[in-house]
């Protein structure tokens, strides 16, 4: 069959700090290539509709699926679905992704008829049974994962080795478009696929059932061969829990003679405990660490249950400064916040060495404050979800939270952005430039155009055709959510041995 894969348009903080290549989307396009169906792949982030249109025209496709990882996307994807439905009738037309597994059934129904099912989970093997079921016009309910208007059919299982399928990364055109910061151009690459700590405000958990596995260092090392750009951005929602894993890739690594810039993302605790792997890995490329640090005091720290402790926070920023990487912090700002409490963010902020980050807390189908969280919702416009947005009541007026929140991105930005970034940064954009790559030197002015009070506002005063809806199951703030509503994947013996694992050796570094 002729397969059209489609990645859907960036998300506002997409259109200045970073543009990643679709990787979920790009397995699925691997597993669907081995299977011997015709694919091609085109990413909104760096294709416009009318060119996703022109290939409709001439691909023809037999089926077409969109990747729905981000609720943001959602109201684009059922426009695209239902337009594809009226111009292809014949083809089948579905969607799958992070997010669109937790709120399958009313994608379907927003969609009415566009879109003839959801595949929720893991998307490789889903996808190949998916197509061999509808060539051979069988019930799609049959295959596991799979929700159509009718209703769904068994639940979504793992696949047997997340390295079964490698990327396709042949099928996706102007590779050249993806950088992270100065990381230009960037390619995305993950280790393992998993999380097996449980934040209050993260879906990564409970999508994967708390599993965690592992690529083969062998795997790992083929598909990094394959890579020809540059820099490498690791995707893993924390990179190198195990270190003997860590350090097994690191060696396939030197043994294939790769040369490349690295990013990552891990936990303060990870950091600590492993740092041997990344003071290994920092001789092996990596320059650039995100820590998702969250909240500044350990107040917010155990509300978020972060599970690690403010002054494991503070080590891990030390030790990361005398690994000589360059460090990004996230910190969630809560629509609680008064002026005050942004300026002493700001304060901190400019003290601190790192690169700090802002996103505004944000209730996600998926997370645990949904269900406690969502009946406080002040809008359901997916457009919204975005974490740069607030969709919860604000202490300040929402005008003022906002020009609080975007002084306070101002000032973060003024720190590692404009004219005083440019003039310290001078090599490295004249190198890029020299070269045609253009992402870098673009994010360094585009802030101001992107980020301001009025386009916030405006935001939510946009007509909205799609709602989302409402957590069937609530539960009062502080009480713990029953995982059966949580889950995508469902946890067994193995996971909960390895949660139970991962919080003695927490607690071991933590007292050490």
């Amino acid at each position: 069959m002729k397969v059209l894969l489609v990645h859907p348009s960036p998300l506002l903080f997409s259109e200045i700090y970073l543009r990643l290549e679709p990787l979920g989307l790009e397995c699925v396009a691997g597993a669907l290539d081995a299977a011997g169906h015709t694919i091609r792949l085109i990413d909104l982030q760096t294709s416009t509709e009318d060119e996703y249109r022109q290939e409709l025209r001439t691909f023809l496709p037999d089926a077409v699926g969109f990747s729905v990882n981000y609720l943001a996307n959602v109201p684009q994807v059922i426009d695209l679905a239902i337009e594809t439905k009226e111009r292809l009738p014949h083809a089948l037309v579905f969607a799958g992704g992070h997010s669109a597994s937790f709120i399958a059934d009313e994608m379907l129904a927003h969609a009415n008829g566009g879109l003839d099912c959801i595949v929720r989970g893991e998307g490789e093997a889903a996808a190949v049974r998916l197509l061999e079921t509808y060539a051979a016009r069988g019930d799609l309910r049959s295959v596991p994962g799979v929700v159509t208007p009718a209703g769904p059919g068994p639940a979504p299982s793992l696949i047997a080795s997340p390295e079964q399928h490698l990327p396709l990364r042949s099928a996706l055109r102007r590779r050249r478009k993806y950088f992270i910061g100065e990381l230009d151009p960037c390619a995305s690459i993950e280790l393992t696929r998993g999380c097996p700590w449980d934040c209050n405000f993260c879906s990564a958990w409970t999508f994967y059932g708390r599993s965690y596995r592992k690529f083969s260092p062998e795997a790992a090392g083929e598909d990094l061969a394959r890579i020809r750009e540059p820099n490498v951005f690791i995707v893993d929602d924390v990179a190198f829990i195990r270190p003997e894993h860590g350090m097994a890739i690191a060696d396939e690594v030197e043994r294939r003679g790769i040369r490349k810039r690295y990013y990552l993302e891990t936990r303060a605790d990870v950091l600590l405990r492993n740092r041997e792997v990344f003071e290994r890995w920092t001789r092996l490329g990596l320059r650039y660490m995100f820590l998702g640090i969250e909240a500044m005091d350990e107040e917010g720290l155990k509300r978020f249950r972060k599970r690690v402790a403010l002054t494991e926070n503070e080590r891990a920023l030390e030790v990361a400064r005398e690994l000589g990487l360059v460090v990004a912090v996230n910190i969630i700002a809560d629509p609680s916040w008064d002026r005050r409490r942004f300026e002493v963010v700001r304060q901190w902020a400019l003290e601190v060495p790192e690169i700090v980050h802002m996103t505004v807390a944000t209730p996600y189908p998926g997370t645990e404050i949904w269900h406690t969280e969502a009946r406080e919702l002040t809008t359901r416009d997916y457009r919204l979800f975005d974490v740069q947005h607030a969709v919860l009541p604000t202490r300040l007026p929402l005008a003022e939270f906002y020009a609080e929140l975007v002084k306070t991105q101002q000032v973060l930005a003024r720190k590692h952005m404009g004219l005083r970034a440019a003039y310290d940064v001078l090599g490295i954009t004249t190198r890029l430039l020299l070269r045609g790559q253009t992402n870098f030197f673009r994010m360094l002015w585009k802030f101001s155009s992107v980020y301001s009070v009025e386009r916030l506002l405006a935001d939510h005063a946009q007509p909205v055709r799609y709602q989302i809806g409402l957590p069937e199951t609530r539960v009062a703030p502080g009480e713990r959510v029953p995982p059966s509503v949580l889950w995508v994947h469902q946890p067994n013996a193995d996971t909960a041995r390895e949660l139970a694992g991962e919080r003695r050796r927490s607690a071991s570094a933590a007292s050490a």
